[in-house]
């Protein structure tokens, strides 16, 4: 009788929910090992502080389920929502002693989390985990921009609208086909959503049940909404770059 093959007993990135879509995905067998030997869960509730700003950064990391959100602290008081951090998204600051921002837990979530120095000597030995990293970057880079060029260019509307599109795509909620409606949760405060837009909580209602009224959302509750008019949510947004990473359906009927 032939022996049996050996059965690796499975570890928790075989498990990991975003192993796929993140840069662990990217890199060779050899750095996976690595990098799963020196990683380890961590869990937050909504509105503990993962990284305090201008505090040391011991560790880095991706963000396994949740949301994460970044603030700036202005000279008289007010804290600025600069931005937010989804499902498979690095954070933290390699080869950086301080965090700029403030890092929090926009919801409950599972961080997958690594020692900052034992992750940078990695880099070290592996040039295209460096090379990932900066592709990363570029990406945030990327994203800042087009976020700069929405708050300066853009109505309140059309912000609204755009936020909820980015969701789609960023959240994986990107299988749309015609006549069937998309469910949306928002994983932020009704008072982060105005600060990340740029406007006040009464706009941000008004604009939503603006929406609704013309039949283009419907609201569940505060957070959770369904599109029921994706031609119209593209077409408001004045953004048809957003819905690229949706179903071709979604494209097409924006034209």
């Amino acid at each position: 009788m032939e022996p049996l093959p050996f059965a690796r007993a499975l570890t928790h990135c075989d498990r990991c929910a975003v192993r796929k879509s993140s840069l662990c995905n990217r890199v060779c067998v050899d750095l996976q090992k690595e990098l799963s030997r020196l990683s380890h869960h961590r869990t937050y509730c909504l509105g503990e502080t993962v990284l305090g700003e201008m505090e040391a950064i011991s560790f880095v990391g991706i963000v396994v389920s949740g949301v994460l959100r970044m603030q700036k602290s202005l000279e008289d008081g007010r804290q600025q929502l600069v931005g937010l951090l989804f499902q498979s998204d690095f954070f933290g600051r390699v080869f950086g002693g301080l965090s700029a921002h403030a890092i929090e837990a926009a919801s409950d979530v599972t961080l997958c989390c690594y020692e900052r120095r034992a992750f940078e000597r990695l880099t070290e030995r592996f040039p295209e985990l460096e090379h990932q990293l900066m592709l990363s970057t570029l990406d945030e880079l990327d994203a800042a921009r087009s976020w700069m060029l929405l708050l300066g260019c853009q109505t309140t509307p059309e912000r609204v609208a755009s936020f909820l599109l980015m969701l789609c795509r960023r959240t994986g909620t990107n299988q749309w086909t015609p006549g069937a409606n998309l469910s949306i949760y928002v994983p932020i405060s009704r008072r982060d959503m105005a600060s990340y837009l740029g406007t006040t909580g009464e706009t941000i209602s008004r604009v939503i049940h603006e929406m609704s009224r013309k039949g283009i959302i419907k609201i569940r509750n505060s957070q959770h909404f369904e599109v029921l008019n994706m031609r119209q949510l593209v077409k408001m947004s004045a953004r048809e770059d957003l819905s690229t990473g949706l179903s071709s359906s979604i494209r097409s009927i924006a034209l």
